[in-house]
């Protein structure tokens, strides 16, 4: 895994657009407490080690479960921010290829085709469950979702 610098990930965090900050937040658990300072956190009371490696990868794991769940329950705003995390996870972890991935599939059913994109690129596990494939290629859950992913 090639892992981004504290110049690089400090770049991206400062030229974010992201209203919530939800990419912002995945990018300052990367970084040392001197970018973090930088970029303008108070660091003053934190006891600060900054998530890579093998620590990266396991986060973007449990990340990746959570946001499927937020698929399957039809949860907008929250499988939007999953999305936008994941993203980050996959730019953290130097996977451009990811991202790319990512970026190819379109916003629909709640983000599926994307988080599906981002498991396969990574060759992680996507779940055995036809709702979740329907909704991973773009069609709703099911013929008669009322949930919003058939709309």
């Amino acid at each position: 895994m090639v892992e981004r610098t504290q110049d690089e990930i400090k770049a991206r965090h400062d030229a974010s657009t992201d209203m919530f900050g939800f990419d912002r937040e995945v990018l300052a658990q990367s970084m040392d407490l001197t970018t973090l300072a930088a970029a303008g956190y108070d660091v003053s009371q934190l006891d600060w080690a900054p998530i890579a490696g093998e620590k990266l990868e396991s986060n973007a794991r449990d990340y990746l479960t959570f946001a499927i769940d937020k698929v399957e329950d039809h949860r907008g705003i929250s499988a939007d921010r999953s999305v936008t995390k994941l993203r980050e996870y996959a730019w953290l972890m130097g996977r451009d290829d990811v991202v790319a991935a990512m970026d190819a599939e379109r916003y629909e059913q709640y983000g599926a085709p994307m988080l599906h994109a981002f498991a396969q690129t990574l060759d992680w596990p996507w779940p055995e469950s036809d709702a979740l494939s329907r909704m991973a290629d773009g069609l709703p859950c099911s013929d008669d979702c009322e949930e919003g992913c058939g709309r």
